[in-house]
Protein backbone atom coordinates (compact mmCIF):
# COMPACT_ATOMS: atom_id res chain seq x y z
CA UNK A 1 0.00 0.00 0.00
CA UNK A 2 1.46 3.66 -0.95
CA UNK A 3 2.18 5.95 1.51
CA UNK A 4 1.52 8.82 -0.39
CA UNK A 5 -0.31 11.60 -0.20
CA UNK A 6 -2.99 11.60 -3.01
CA UNK A 7 -3.38 15.16 -4.14
CA UNK A 8 -5.81 16.82 -6.98
CA UNK A 9 -3.75 19.63 -8.68
CA UNK A 10 -7.17 21.62 -10.13
CA UNK A 11 -5.89 24.57 -13.30
CA UNK A 12 -8.03 26.48 -16.13
CA UNK A 13 -10.93 27.78 -14.87
CA UNK A 14 -13.69 30.34 -16.07
CA UNK A 15 -11.23 33.29 -15.41
CA UNK A 16 -9.65 36.10 -18.35
CA UNK A 17 -6.37 34.30 -16.31
CA UNK A 18 -6.97 31.15 -17.38
CA UNK A 19 -3.70 30.27 -19.53
CA UNK A 20 -1.78 32.19 -16.43
CA UNK A 21 -3.09 28.98 -14.51
CA UNK A 22 -1.77 26.67 -16.72
CA UNK A 23 2.06 28.01 -16.65
CA UNK A 24 1.33 27.76 -12.85
CA UNK A 25 0.51 24.73 -12.75
CA UNK A 26 3.43 23.26 -15.25
CA UNK A 27 5.74 24.65 -13.06
CA UNK A 28 3.96 23.28 -10.27
CA UNK A 29 3.31 19.53 -11.48
CA UNK A 30 7.36 19.76 -12.83
CA UNK A 31 8.40 20.56 -8.68
CA UNK A 32 6.16 18.34 -6.87
CA UNK A 33 7.86 15.22 -5.20
CA UNK A 34 6.39 12.40 -7.38
CA UNK A 35 7.83 9.72 -4.57
CA UNK A 36 5.65 11.79 -1.80
CA UNK A 37 2.27 12.46 -4.33
CA UNK A 38 0.28 10.09 -5.82
CA UNK A 39 -1.26 13.23 -8.26
CA UNK A 40 -4.33 13.26 -10.06
CA UNK A 41 -4.68 16.82 -12.43
CA UNK A 42 -7.89 18.31 -13.64
CA UNK A 43 -8.50 20.96 -15.96
CA UNK A 44 -11.45 23.46 -15.97
CA UNK A 45 -12.01 24.54 -18.97
CA UNK A 46 -13.32 28.28 -20.18
CA UNK A 47 -16.52 27.03 -20.28
CA UNK A 48 -16.76 24.93 -17.18
CA UNK A 49 -15.77 21.51 -17.91
CA UNK A 50 -13.93 19.49 -15.32
CA UNK A 51 -11.50 17.09 -17.04
CA UNK A 52 -9.12 14.61 -15.71
CA UNK A 53 -6.01 15.06 -17.17
CA UNK A 54 -2.79 12.65 -18.02
CA UNK A 55 -0.78 13.75 -20.32
CA UNK A 56 2.88 15.69 -20.27
CA UNK A 57 2.82 19.01 -18.21
CA UNK A 58 4.23 20.81 -21.48
CA UNK A 59 1.01 20.34 -22.73
CA UNK A 60 -1.11 22.15 -19.73
CA UNK A 61 0.68 25.34 -20.69
CA UNK A 62 0.37 25.31 -24.21
CA UNK A 63 -3.20 24.16 -24.03
CA UNK A 64 -3.17 21.45 -25.79
CA UNK A 65 -4.14 19.32 -22.59
CA UNK A 66 -7.91 19.78 -24.23
CA UNK A 67 -7.77 18.11 -26.87
CA UNK A 68 -5.92 14.91 -25.49
CA UNK A 69 -8.53 15.35 -22.17
CA UNK A 70 -11.44 15.24 -24.35
CA UNK A 71 -10.42 12.10 -26.54
CA UNK A 72 -9.71 10.17 -23.08
CA UNK A 73 -13.05 10.44 -22.03
CA UNK A 74 -12.09 10.71 -18.50
CA UNK A 75 -14.38 13.35 -16.99
CA UNK A 76 -13.48 14.23 -13.37
CA UNK A 77 -16.81 15.67 -12.44
CA UNK A 78 -20.27 15.81 -14.01
CA UNK A 79 -21.51 19.20 -12.92
CA UNK A 80 -24.83 20.35 -13.69
CA UNK A 81 -25.58 22.52 -16.37
CA UNK A 82 -25.27 26.01 -15.29
CA UNK A 83 -28.84 27.17 -16.70
CA UNK A 84 -30.91 24.28 -15.56
CA UNK A 85 -29.76 23.35 -11.80
CA UNK A 86 -32.30 21.75 -9.72
CA UNK A 87 -31.74 20.70 -6.05
CA UNK A 88 -31.75 16.99 -7.52
CA UNK A 89 -29.15 17.50 -9.45
CA UNK A 90 -26.38 19.15 -6.70
CA UNK A 91 -25.14 15.57 -6.32
CA UNK A 92 -22.88 15.02 -9.66
CA UNK A 93 -24.24 12.12 -11.90
CA UNK A 94 -21.53 10.42 -14.08
CA UNK A 95 -17.90 9.32 -14.31
CA UNK A 96 -16.19 10.56 -11.58
CA UNK A 97 -12.31 10.18 -10.00
CA UNK A 98 -12.33 7.17 -7.41
CA UNK A 99 -11.17 7.07 -4.13
CA UNK A 100 -10.75 10.13 -1.54
CA UNK A 101 -8.37 13.29 -2.31
CA UNK A 102 -5.83 13.78 0.86
CA UNK A 103 -5.53 17.55 -0.26
CA UNK A 104 -6.46 20.02 -3.42
CA UNK A 105 -4.20 21.91 -4.96
CA UNK A 106 -7.04 24.90 -6.79
CA UNK A 107 -4.21 26.48 -8.79
CA UNK A 108 -6.36 29.03 -10.30
CA UNK A 109 -6.46 32.65 -10.64
CA UNK A 110 -8.88 35.37 -10.69
CA UNK A 111 -12.54 35.31 -10.46
CA UNK A 112 -14.46 31.61 -10.26
CA UNK A 113 -11.32 30.53 -8.93
CA UNK A 114 -9.64 32.13 -6.58
CA UNK A 115 -12.39 34.02 -5.48
CA UNK A 116 -13.82 31.92 -2.52
CA UNK A 117 -15.76 30.01 -5.06
CA UNK A 118 -14.14 26.92 -5.76
CA UNK A 119 -13.04 26.94 -2.28
CA UNK A 120 -16.85 26.80 -1.15
CA UNK A 121 -17.20 24.14 -3.13
CA UNK A 122 -14.39 22.04 -1.54
CA UNK A 123 -15.51 23.33 1.84
CA UNK A 124 -18.48 20.81 1.03
CA UNK A 125 -16.61 18.28 -0.45
CA UNK A 126 -14.40 18.12 2.61
CA UNK A 127 -11.47 17.91 1.53
CA UNK A 128 -8.71 19.47 2.83
CA UNK A 129 -7.11 22.64 0.32
CA UNK A 130 -4.28 24.71 -0.59
CA UNK A 131 -4.69 28.53 0.24
CA UNK A 132 -7.24 30.67 1.68
CA UNK A 133 -10.68 29.96 2.93
CA UNK A 134 -13.92 31.13 1.69
CA UNK A 135 -14.14 34.51 3.24
CA UNK A 136 -10.32 36.33 2.73
CA UNK A 137 -10.73 34.44 -0.73
CA UNK A 138 -13.63 36.95 -1.35
CA UNK A 139 -12.39 40.08 0.54
CA UNK A 140 -9.35 39.93 -1.35
CA UNK A 141 -10.91 39.31 -4.61
CA UNK A 142 -12.83 42.40 -4.06
CA UNK A 143 -10.46 45.73 -3.81
CA UNK A 144 -13.40 47.79 -2.54
CA UNK A 145 -14.19 45.90 0.72
CA UNK A 146 -10.84 44.75 0.88
CA UNK A 147 -9.51 48.51 1.25
CA UNK A 148 -12.31 48.70 3.56
CA UNK A 149 -11.49 46.09 6.18
CA UNK A 150 -7.54 47.16 5.55
CA UNK A 151 -8.38 50.61 6.31
CA UNK A 152 -10.52 49.62 9.61
CA UNK A 153 -6.80 47.78 10.93
CA UNK A 154 -5.36 51.08 10.12
CA UNK A 155 -2.58 49.48 7.24
CA UNK A 156 -1.72 52.39 4.78
CA UNK A 157 -3.01 52.27 1.09
CA UNK A 158 -3.74 55.28 -1.59
CA UNK A 159 -6.32 56.98 -1.44
CA UNK A 160 -9.60 55.58 -2.75
CA UNK A 161 -13.17 55.90 -4.34
CA UNK A 162 -15.57 52.97 -5.08
CA UNK A 163 -18.03 53.79 -7.75
CA UNK A 164 -21.03 52.21 -8.74
CA UNK A 165 -21.74 51.90 -12.89
CA UNK A 166 -25.25 52.33 -12.91
CA UNK A 167 -24.26 55.93 -11.08
CA UNK A 168 -21.88 56.47 -13.65
CA UNK A 169 -23.94 56.10 -16.14
CA UNK A 170 -27.05 57.84 -14.27
CA UNK A 171 -24.40 61.18 -14.41
CA UNK A 172 -20.88 60.43 -15.54
CA UNK A 173 -19.85 64.13 -15.12
CA UNK A 174 -20.65 64.20 -11.83
CA UNK A 175 -18.96 61.52 -10.93
CA UNK A 176 -15.86 62.49 -13.65
CA UNK A 177 -15.85 65.73 -11.88
CA UNK A 178 -15.40 63.97 -8.25
CA UNK A 179 -12.74 62.13 -9.13
CA UNK A 180 -10.58 64.44 -10.76
CA UNK A 181 -11.62 66.74 -7.91
CA UNK A 182 -9.98 64.05 -5.24
CA UNK A 183 -7.14 62.77 -7.15
CA UNK A 184 -6.59 64.82 -10.12
CA UNK A 185 -4.39 63.05 -12.58
CA UNK A 186 -2.67 60.82 -13.16
CA UNK A 187 -5.21 58.27 -11.17
CA UNK A 188 -5.76 53.88 -11.48
CA UNK A 189 -9.10 52.55 -12.22
CA UNK A 190 -9.27 49.00 -11.58
CA UNK A 191 -12.41 46.87 -11.38
CA UNK A 192 -13.27 45.83 -7.80
CA UNK A 193 -13.34 42.04 -8.53
CA UNK A 194 -11.35 41.19 -11.04
CA UNK A 195 -8.28 39.38 -11.14
CA UNK A 196 -4.37 40.25 -11.01
CA UNK A 197 -4.61 43.88 -13.53
CA UNK A 198 -6.81 42.64 -15.30
CA UNK A 199 -8.67 45.59 -16.69
CA UNK A 200 -6.36 48.40 -14.66
CA UNK A 201 -5.84 51.25 -16.50
CA UNK A 202 -3.64 54.89 -15.65
CA UNK A 203 -5.14 57.95 -16.69
CA UNK A 204 -3.59 60.95 -17.26
CA UNK A 205 -6.24 63.08 -18.48
CA UNK A 206 -10.52 63.23 -19.09
CA UNK A 207 -10.21 61.39 -21.98
CA UNK A 208 -8.56 58.62 -20.68
CA UNK A 209 -10.44 58.43 -17.69
CA UNK A 210 -13.65 58.07 -19.47
CA UNK A 211 -11.82 55.02 -21.41
CA UNK A 212 -10.70 53.77 -18.48
CA UNK A 213 -13.92 53.69 -16.48
CA UNK A 214 -15.31 52.08 -19.76
CA UNK A 215 -12.99 49.49 -19.50
CA UNK A 216 -13.11 48.60 -16.09
CA UNK A 217 -17.00 48.32 -16.47
CA UNK A 218 -16.49 45.32 -18.47
CA UNK A 219 -15.46 43.19 -15.58
CA UNK A 220 -17.17 44.57 -12.86
CA UNK A 221 -20.10 46.38 -12.21
CA UNK A 222 -18.29 48.36 -9.29
CA UNK A 223 -15.41 50.29 -10.13
CA UNK A 224 -12.78 51.19 -7.73
CA UNK A 225 -10.56 54.71 -8.44
CA UNK A 226 -7.47 55.49 -6.76
CA UNK A 227 -4.96 58.22 -6.55
CA UNK A 228 -1.48 57.63 -7.99
CA UNK A 229 1.47 56.71 -6.08
CA UNK A 230 4.77 58.39 -6.89
CA UNK A 231 6.18 54.97 -5.76
CA UNK A 232 8.72 52.16 -6.35
CA UNK A 233 6.57 48.51 -6.32
CA UNK A 234 7.80 45.84 -4.22
CA UNK A 235 6.10 42.82 -3.13
CA UNK A 236 6.32 40.56 -0.19
CA UNK A 237 5.72 36.80 0.00
CA UNK A 238 3.36 35.34 3.40
CA UNK A 239 3.29 31.41 4.19
CA UNK A 240 1.37 30.19 7.31
CA UNK A 241 -1.90 29.44 8.77
CA UNK A 242 -1.99 31.54 12.39
CA UNK A 243 1.81 31.97 12.85
CA UNK A 244 2.48 33.36 9.21
CA UNK A 245 5.85 34.47 8.03
CA UNK A 246 7.17 36.87 5.85
CA UNK A 247 9.75 36.64 3.00
CA UNK A 248 12.44 38.59 2.06
CA UNK A 249 11.15 41.80 0.04
CA UNK A 250 11.18 41.84 -4.20
CA UNK A 251 11.56 44.76 -6.36
CA UNK A 252 9.43 45.16 -9.87
CA UNK A 253 11.05 47.51 -12.38
CA UNK A 254 8.30 47.21 -14.83
CA UNK A 255 9.14 47.52 -18.84
CA UNK A 256 5.97 49.45 -19.26
CA UNK A 257 4.58 52.23 -17.22
CA UNK A 258 3.35 50.15 -14.57
CA UNK A 259 3.25 46.64 -13.54
CA UNK A 260 0.49 45.43 -15.89
CA UNK A 261 -0.88 42.03 -17.16
CA UNK A 262 1.74 41.87 -19.35
CA UNK A 263 4.19 42.92 -18.00
CA UNK A 264 3.70 39.99 -14.73
CA UNK A 265 3.09 37.52 -17.11
CA UNK A 266 4.61 37.49 -20.42
CA UNK A 267 7.58 35.66 -21.10
CA UNK A 268 8.57 38.59 -23.39
CA UNK A 269 8.15 40.99 -20.82
CA UNK A 270 11.39 43.16 -19.78
CA UNK A 271 10.64 43.81 -16.38
CA UNK A 272 13.54 43.76 -14.04
CA UNK A 273 12.97 41.76 -10.66
CA UNK A 274 15.54 42.83 -7.87
CA UNK A 275 15.60 40.00 -4.77
CA UNK A 276 16.23 41.02 -2.06
CA UNK A 277 15.36 44.70 -3.05
CA UNK A 278 17.47 47.48 -2.81
CA UNK A 279 16.00 49.15 -0.17
CA UNK A 280 17.40 49.84 3.46
CA UNK A 281 17.04 47.07 6.13
CA UNK A 282 14.34 49.65 8.32
CA UNK A 283 11.77 49.78 4.89
CA UNK A 284 11.96 46.15 4.20
CA UNK A 285 11.06 45.25 8.07
CA UNK A 286 8.20 47.36 7.42
CA UNK A 287 7.14 45.87 4.44
CA UNK A 288 7.38 42.33 6.06
CA UNK A 289 5.24 43.28 9.17
CA UNK A 290 2.31 45.12 7.08
CA UNK A 291 2.73 42.10 4.74
CA UNK A 292 1.98 39.97 7.78
CA UNK A 293 -0.44 42.30 9.34
CA UNK A 294 -2.64 42.57 6.09
CA UNK A 295 -2.56 38.86 5.65
CA UNK A 296 -3.99 38.64 9.20
CA UNK A 297 -6.32 41.19 8.52
CA UNK A 298 -8.18 39.06 5.93
CA UNK A 299 -7.99 35.85 7.91
CA UNK A 300 -5.81 34.55 4.97
CA UNK A 301 -4.10 30.96 5.29
CA UNK A 302 -1.79 29.19 3.12
CA UNK A 303 0.02 31.67 1.50
CA UNK A 304 -0.41 35.21 0.18
CA UNK A 305 1.75 37.62 -2.30
CA UNK A 306 1.06 41.39 -0.63
CA UNK A 307 2.49 44.11 -2.88
CA UNK A 308 3.37 48.00 -1.49
CA UNK A 309 4.33 50.70 -2.97
CA UNK A 310 7.37 52.83 -1.63
CA UNK A 311 6.82 56.56 -2.17
CA UNK A 312 10.32 57.77 -3.78
CA UNK A 313 10.23 60.47 -1.62
CA UNK A 314 9.16 59.86 1.47
CA UNK A 315 9.63 56.55 2.05
CA UNK A 316 6.40 55.45 3.23
CA UNK A 317 5.51 51.91 2.88
CA UNK A 318 1.50 52.26 1.21
CA UNK A 319 -0.09 48.75 0.85
CA UNK A 320 -1.24 47.90 -2.96
CA UNK A 321 -3.21 44.98 -2.91
CA UNK A 322 -3.45 41.28 -1.51
CA UNK A 323 -3.27 38.08 -4.28
CA UNK A 324 -4.53 34.99 -2.66
CA UNK A 325 -3.05 32.74 -5.10
CA UNK A 326 -0.53 34.33 -6.72
CA UNK A 327 1.33 33.29 -10.24
CA UNK A 328 3.62 30.22 -9.85
CA UNK A 329 4.74 30.88 -13.10
CA UNK A 330 8.82 30.09 -13.55
CA UNK A 331 9.08 34.44 -13.49
CA UNK A 332 6.40 34.89 -10.56
CA UNK A 333 7.16 36.33 -7.63
CA UNK A 334 6.34 34.52 -5.17
CA UNK A 335 8.15 30.98 -5.16
CA UNK A 336 10.97 33.28 -6.44
CA UNK A 337 11.00 35.53 -3.23
CA UNK A 338 10.47 32.17 -0.91
CA UNK A 339 13.81 30.39 -3.05
CA UNK A 340 15.44 34.19 -1.89
CA UNK A 341 14.69 33.39 2.01
CA UNK A 342 15.86 29.99 1.98
CA UNK A 343 12.61 27.65 1.03
CA UNK A 344 13.39 26.22 -2.65
CA UNK A 345 10.07 25.51 -4.95
CA UNK A 346 9.43 21.67 -3.98
CA UNK A 347 9.96 22.38 -0.33
CA UNK A 348 7.25 25.36 -1.02
CA UNK A 349 5.02 23.34 -2.59
CA UNK A 350 5.18 20.88 0.35
CA UNK A 351 4.47 23.35 3.25
CA UNK A 352 1.65 24.45 1.67
CA UNK A 353 -0.03 20.86 1.40
CA UNK A 354 1.01 20.33 5.22
CA UNK A 355 -0.51 23.80 5.86
CA UNK A 356 -3.96 23.25 3.96
CA UNK A 357 -4.01 19.88 6.32
CA UNK A 358 -3.40 21.34 9.31
CA UNK A 359 -6.14 24.29 8.68
CA UNK A 360 -8.33 21.46 7.78
CA UNK A 361 -7.52 19.37 11.09
CA UNK A 362 -8.14 22.54 13.13
CA UNK A 363 -11.34 23.39 11.75
CA UNK A 364 -12.51 19.76 12.38
CA UNK A 365 -11.81 20.29 15.86
CA UNK A 366 -13.34 23.33 16.48
CA UNK A 367 -16.89 21.87 14.99
CA UNK A 368 -16.32 19.49 17.27
CA UNK A 369 -16.61 20.69 20.43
Amino acid sequence: MSGKKKVAVIFGGMSFEHEVSRFSAKSVLDNMDKEKYDITVIGITKDGRWLKYDGPTALIASGEWLRLAEESGKASIQLPERASVTATEIIPKGPSINGRFDVVFPILHGINGEDGTVQGFLELTGIPYVGCGVLSSALAMDKGYAKKVLEMEGIPQAAYLIINKKEYEKDSVKTIEMIEQKFGYPCFVKPCNAGSSVGVTKAHDRNELIQALEVASRYDRRILVEEFIDGREVECAVLGNDDPIASTVGEIIPCNEFYDYHAKYSDESTSEIRIPADLPQETIEKVRSLAVKAFKALDCSGLSRIDFFVRRDTGEVILNEINTMPGFTKISMYPKLWEASGIPYSELIDRLIELAIERYNNNTKALEL
